[in-house]
């Protein structure tokens, strides 16, 4: 399997001249990992157009669900598990109702769909969990903070204490339980995550993400 270069608007990260040598040459090593476009969010979402970060956990592990972005599914599949729950939240909070799980148009607007790991084992949850994912993460989160003011959605306490050093002057944090079938009626339900990043947006004189798309 090819290894990905970096992606241009981030690539003078500290991360990929001096990890990610040595994590690519692992991930050589060990096939049978997914997925295959490990920087689509990046790709999809350069560093300058950034307005919204969604911090999702573990790729889906399931064969062939993964696509790069963080909660997404394949295009044509049906929204399951979390992401079921986050588009139950965005029926109840904007009317919005969306049956494709593919979350591209949100990549596209400037919704960094970002995993705190970036690949998975198939079949095997968290199983390149501290293989050094963790330190572009941290590097992406610190970087999209510096560059001015944005909107943070966090779901769940490993995304918050991943975001837990960030400055907090200028952006947006949305704070709540994560969207699991486990955890989404703690907090998660009801927290009118979409509407709130809009009516943000909208006070700094920027158009509003269609989150329909």
């Amino acid at each position: 399997m090819g290894l990905p270069a970096p992606p241009a608007s981030w690539a003078d990260l500290p991360f990929f001249s001096r990890d990610w040598p040595a994590l690519a040459a692992r991930l050589t090593d060990n096939p049978g990992w997914q997925p295959a476009a490990i920087f689509r969010a990046l790709d999809l979402t350069p560093r300058e157009k950034v307005r919204v970060v969604i911090l999702g956990q573990d790729p889906y592990h399931t064969p062939g669900r993964a696509t790069g972005l963080a909660f997404s599914f394949p295009p044509g599949e049906p929204a399951r598990d979390s992401l079921r729950n986050i588009l139950t939240e965005l029926r109840s909070d904007l009317g919005v109702d969306r049956k494709d799980g593919d979350l591209t148009g949100w990549a596209r607007q400037g919704v960094l769909l970002l995993n705190s790991v970036l690949t998975v084992p198939v079949g095997q949850a968290f199983g390149h969990k501290r293989w050094g994912w963790e330190a572009l993460v941290s590097q992406i989160l610190m970087a999209t903070a510096e560059d001015g003011p944005r909107a943070f959605l966090l779901w769940g306490r490993p995304a918050q204490a991943a975001c837990a050093r960030l400055p907090r002057a200028r952006h947006l944090f949305i704070e709540s339980a994560h969207p699991s079938p486990l955890s989404a009626h703690r907090g998660f339900f009801g927290s009118r995550p979409f509407s709130r990043v809009n009516d943000w947006l909208a006070t700094r004189e920027e158009p509003p993400i269609d989150w329909s798309v």
